[in-house]
């Protein structure tokens, strides 16, 4: 036990108990405790913030990242038996495999000449800083338990998110702000939202949950005062709630009870350190027209740019998941649409933060939780066609801290059905993430019911070729 960190164990802070104590501030927010020992890395890290783009949906390879010429010379016939005959998959059994290639073009961008969609233009500005690993496999190809594969390690529910596993390794940077936040965009109408777990604790104490973030004038979801009250008078309630927590401490023993008070704590300072990091209206125009956004009007665009403003505040991992990528049919219109939302206000994000020189300490990844199929789906006439769930093979991106720029890693075969060269996991992702915030993924762990956990779980390497060093 010596050669990793294993805090002392503190009994979580159950939701339903954070919200008794305070619902009218607090509300559904789960915030920063500062739980005793702060862990330390096991190495110097390369990143002090991450950045992670989540592709909600799951966007096709073959039209974005992986350019495919012979898929586009046997577009309309039907798929080689040699590579989908006999595959233990219900979506290839009794159907009409016809092949799709893409419909748009694909250009060769920045002195390594990365082949890039023509659909990401200012992503493509950013090629010689970019590493891109087409070989990415998942064993699952269903939504919600790939989604949760890919942020928490597990298709299951309860596990901790990856950026709860990085506010647990290194804490805030900021006392005032949490060190995890997540932002949400892109949800189509009616859609349900997001499953919270992308964002939960699961079992590591309630401190690391991400706080979402808004845009507008409540940043932050029921943390401002009630009405008639104020500032003055709500520091007093809380010296009388810490008062009262005290008294039980001493009765009961709780060791929550430390928590909760600086949990109040934390929400109290917050009321003036947020509005003022997710406020747009104090960006120069200039800046806010290089992502595309506007001050006041929610959208991905504008996410981005609090997700600079917080990396500047030190917060350490800024999720933002964009809604809006399962293109089963319409894929020709909805990917450029979808597309063209998220290309301008990524490179920017990327322009910015090397600006402020803040690209070589953050880690930068964009990725959804699993592939497209090469065959058509949804009608070959026109633009009506789509794709299917693929786990066989997908894309993702990596930029900033400690990434190998200029990088294009693994290879997929000439259809884009299944990886031929350097597969890597999702638990392969997760251990680069960890070992560029300088942690062994195997070392930091979190004894939950009588064993060790960690993101990873029994699996993942390190991807030696995305990252310098």
């Amino acid at each position: 036990m010596n050669d990793r960190f294993a805090p002392p164990l503190s009994t979580p802070l159950s939701r339903r108990s954070f919200l008794r104590g305070s619902a009218g501030l607090l509300g559904s927010l789960a915030l920063p405790l500062q739980l005793g020992e702060q862990p330390r890395p096991h190495f110097p890290p390369r990143a002090k913030h991450v950045v992670f783009v989540f592709l909600l949906g799951a966007p096709s390879q073959v039209d974005l990242f992986d350019p495919k010429p012979k898929l586009q010379q046997l577009d309309g016939q039907p798929m080689p038996p040699s590579l989908v005959a006999g595959q233990a998959v219900d979506q290839l059994k009794g159907r009409n495999l016809v092949a799709a290639g893409s419909r748009f073009r694909f250009h060769r961008r920045g002195r390594c000449g990365m082949e890039l969609s023509e659909l990401l233009p200012h992503l493509g500005q950013h090629a010689d800083r970019l590493a891109l690993v087409r070989s990415m496999t998942s064993t699952i190809i269903n939504h919600p338990p790939a989604q949760s594969m890919l942020m928490t390690g597990s298709g299951e529910a309860g596990r901790p998110s990856c950026g709860s596993w990085a506010s647990y390794g290194l804490g805030s940077g900021n006392r005032d702000l949490p060190a995890f936040a997540t932002m949400l965009s892109g949800a189509p109408p009616g859609a349900p939202p997001p499953p919270v777990q992308l964002w939960g604790n699961g079992f590591l104490p309630g401190e690391h949950h991400g706080v979402v973030l808004h845009g507008g004038a409540e940043a932050v979801r029921f943390l401002d005062n009630q009405p008639g009250t104020s500032r003055q008078g709500r520091q007093a309630q809380l010296e009388a709630l810490e008062a009262l927590d005290r008294l039980r401490q001493q009765g009961h023993g709780d060791p929550a009870t430390d928590d909760r008070i600086a949990a109040y704590q934390l929400a109290f300072r917050m009321q003036d350190v947020v509005p003022e990091a997710v406020r747009l209206h104090a960006e120069p125009a200039a800046t806010l027209a290089l992502y595309g956004a506007k001050a006041g009007e929610p959208s991905f665009a504008a996410n981005c740019v609090m997700a600079r403003r917080l990396v500047e505040r030190g917060v350490r991992f800024v999720q933002l998941v964009d809604d809006g990528w399962d293109h089963h049919g319409q894929l020709v219109r909805n990917l450029r649409q979808k597309a063209g939302e998220v290309d301008q206000p990524i490179g920017a994000l990327l322009s910015d933060l090397q600006r402020c020189g803040l690209l070589d300490e953050t880690l930068v990844v964009i990725a959804g939780e699993f592939g497209r199929t090469p065959m058509n789906q949804g009608g070959q006439s026109g633009d009506r066609y789509g794709r299917d769930h693929h786990g066989k093979c997908f894309s993702i991106v990596l930029a900033g801290a400690g990434v190998r720029g200029g990088t294009v890693v693994g290879a997929t075969d000439e259809l884009g059905y299944q990886v031929v060269a350097d597969p890597f996991t999702v638990h392969d992702l997760q251990a680069t993430m960890l070992h560029l915030l300088g942690f062994d993924h195997e070392r930091l762990v979190f004894r939950h019911r009588g064993r060790d956990y960690r993101l990873t779980d029994v699996h993942g390497r390190v991807m030696r070729p995305v990252v310098t060093g």
